[in-house]
């Protein structure tokens, strides 16, 4: 824990990010608020106290660096300069300053006192969680150790319960097999969702939120919880392109996703989460994308989302990406893990890491976990013995249990794809009220195939307050405050590219998984920078009165500005860490499919070469990106998967 000293200059840092700032008219008290007004220096420590040793030591070490250059006694406006000087002369003390600052942005407009809302939302217009019909109760019991070790046995043991696991074992439990299902996240229901960013990103997101590549360079985001990442996704639903499923038959011998018969698979997967494009209102944000789209003559579609008709709430649907309390949301735990267990005989432990996958002879024997109850005062061993294991824990997470365990060739953890995206936000000078209806619900898919099946698509997001905050670039404090009390007048594209080059997924000392990426393949540099000219070519046209494209150092355009020289300068903006804010909501090909052992994990089946009965069921088996929102193709793939399992197992 930090010292007394320490937690002194944390609070002045806090409060030199965002300070109290006299303003006229501040009749809501927005400008006068600072960050301490809101206890975001007790978030911050809160937030420490959970971090490694190590890290904790690294932001003492810099909060020390800070008093040692007079951080507590000099003025604000000294201590922003003490922070710039401190940046441009340490990359090390840049980053740590920089990560405290989205942090202290992060909690200053995202954390909520105990009324359930946050003062500052009056400011940006964001009137906070919407009233839910009565939740239904959990549908399922998990098994969990009972004040010992856990041994089961099972005939498939699945390692993740997201969009290709949940599917792989409510698919083979319903054909008879005994299935174990081991997940590392929590099981929620519709009564554990508040519609609250923070708490959200706490209880179903991979390590608690937004996460940075080892690099810096991109920021992760991805699902954690018994149904994965399809419990907080935003329902984009889109089929594998056509392009995309050649290049797959093609180059890496999966033949038959070019058939009709992965049509079959695309299909039922359509069918069981009940598809539709009924709940798609287009709101402010996405009627200007809509009329930019139009004005430039680019193509515009709806977009088709996994969503019950019946349930279907607008305004509810707005807040899905911190967990559905409508119960509308056709998760992979809705439609195969309940069922799997309440009808079929499934088991499911929730709260376990899947330590490694037990190998005798050469071929799976199980795996082995380790379980942990939610207050952390309980731990326990889980062996699953079974002679089928299926990893899909998730591109990040899939490659860390086959390097524990010794086994998935040279390629496990390489090819890590991400579908890097850039944020450009426009501000139309009117409340877009962002924060209604579903977070996408239409995308120009005009560039989606620019260059040798590489390209592009343009999207929207989740509105959120924390996360805003923390994205948006800070340069000095009063400009920053200026961009929020302007927030709600905004709406954000983003570019999202399939990326030809790749990272890679590595283990830390501690066996924990840590992701690599830099983006430097020129056809994806290429795509980057026409994302970024098309973002802002896309806001101008819309009628946007002012353009800001996420990124350090990068000044916003105004109307009346030379917007060719924005342009230019947006599309040099560098494309790492310290330039263009880069984030990956899609994770994908880190144990991929293919013919060669040497450059892939699992053979076109989804079998490991080198170890039988262990077979991958996740987007980390995409042999290349899919230049789409992956859920469906990562589903229809599964669906492949379990048919290939049950083949074997005739």
């Amino acid at each position: 824990m930090l010292s007394s000293a320490q937690t002194q200059v944390l609070r002045l840092l806090c409060d030199t990010i965002v300070p109290s700032l006299p303003h006229p008219g501040d009749t809501d008290g927005f400008w006068a608020r600072s960050a301490t007004d809101v206890g975001a220096d007790q978030g911050v420590l809160a937030m420490l106290a959970t971090m490694p040793d190590e890290q904790q030591a690294a932001i003492g070490g810099l909060l020390d660096i800070l008093a040692l250059q007079g951080f507590g006694t000099a003025s604000p406006e000294s201590r922003e300069q003490i922070l710039t000087t401190l940046s441009l002369a340490s990359a090390p003390a840049a980053a740590g300053i920089g990560s405290l600052t989205s942090v202290i942005l992060l909690i200053t407009y995202g954390a909520v006192g105990p009324d359930g809302r946050n003062p500052n939302w009056t400011r940006l217009g964001y009137p906070g969680p919407v009233a839910a019909a009565p939740a239904d109760g959990p549908a399922i019991t998990p098994v969990r150790p009972d004040g010992g070790d856990l041994e089961l046995d099972a005939d498939v043991v699945v390692v993740g319960s997201g969009a290709g696991g949940g599917l792989i074992a409510g698919r083979l439990a319903a054909a008879g097999r005994r299935v174990v299902v081991l997940e590392a996240g929590r099981y929620r229901t519709e009564a554990d969702f508040h519609q609250l960013e923070l708490a959200a990103y706490q209880n179903s997101y991979w390590r608690g939120g937004p996460q940075p590549t080892g690099d810096l360079n991109v920021t992760l985001m991805a699902g954690a919880g018994l149904g994965g990442g399809t419990v907080i996704n935003w329902t984009n639903c889109l089929k594998t392109k056509d392009w995309v499923r050649r290049q797959w038959a093609d180059e890496h011998g999966l033949t038959d996703v070019a058939t009709d018969a992965f049509d079959r698979h695309l299909d039922r997967v359509w069918r069981e989460l009940s598809v539709t494009d009924q709940c798609s209102e287009l709101n402010r944000v996405h009627e200007a994308m809509h009329r930019g789209a139009e004005a430039l003559g680019w193509s515009f579609a709806t977009i088709y989302r996994n969503w019950d008709e019946k349930r279907h709430d607008a305004a509810i649907a707005g807040h899905l990406g911190f967990g559905d309390p409508s119960g509308a949301k056709r998760s992979t735990l809705k439609v195969y893990l309940e069922p799997a267990v309440a009808e079929h005989g499934a088991r499911v432990v929730d709260g376990c890491r899947a330590e490694r996958v037990l190998v005798e002879q050469g071929r799976a024997a199980g795996v082995v976990g380790r379980w942990s109850s939610e207050d952390g005062a309980g731990t326990a061993t889980v062996t699953v013995r079974a002679p089928v294991v299926v990893v899909a824990a998730g591109a990040l997470e899939t490659p860390g249990v086959l390097l524990r365990s010794g086994i998935g060739g040279p390629a496990a953890g390489d090819y890590l794809r991400l579908h890097p995206c850039t944020v450009t936000m426009g501000d139309y000078g009117t409340d877009m009220q962002a924060w209604w209806g579903a977070p996408q619900a239409g995308l120009v898919n005009e560039f989606a195939n620019v260059e040798d099946g590489y390209g592009f698509l343009m999207e929207s997001v989740q509105y959120t307050t924390g996360l805003g905050a923390s994205a948006l670039p800070f340069t000095t404090a009063a400009e920053h405050k200026q961009a929020m009390a302007d927030y709600r007048n905004n709406g954000s594209f983003i570019g999202l590219i399939r990326d030809r080059g790749h990272g890679r997924v590595t283990l830390d000392p501690a066996g924990n998984t840590v992701a690599w990426y830099s983006l430097t393949d020129d056809l994806d540099v290429r795509n980057m920078r026409r994302a970024v000219e098309a973002e802002i070519r896309l806001h101008h046209a819309a009628g946007a009165r002012g353009i800001r494209v996420l990124g350090r150092g990068m000044p916003g355009w105004r109307f009346g500005d030379d917007l060719e020289a924005y342009i230019d300068r947006a599309r040099r903006l560098p494309l790492r860490a310290g330039g263009a804010t880069l984030f990956s909501a899609h994770q994908m090909g880190s144990c991929r499919m293919g013919a060669d052992p040497a450059t892939s994990v699992a053979d076109p089946r989804g079998e490991l070469h080198d170890t039988e009965g262990v077979w991958i069921g996740d987007a980390s088996a995409f042999p290349t990106p899919s230049g789409t929102n992956p859920m469906i193709t990562i589903m229809a793939l599964a669906s492949r998967t379990a048919a290939n399992i049950e083949e074997v197992a005739r």
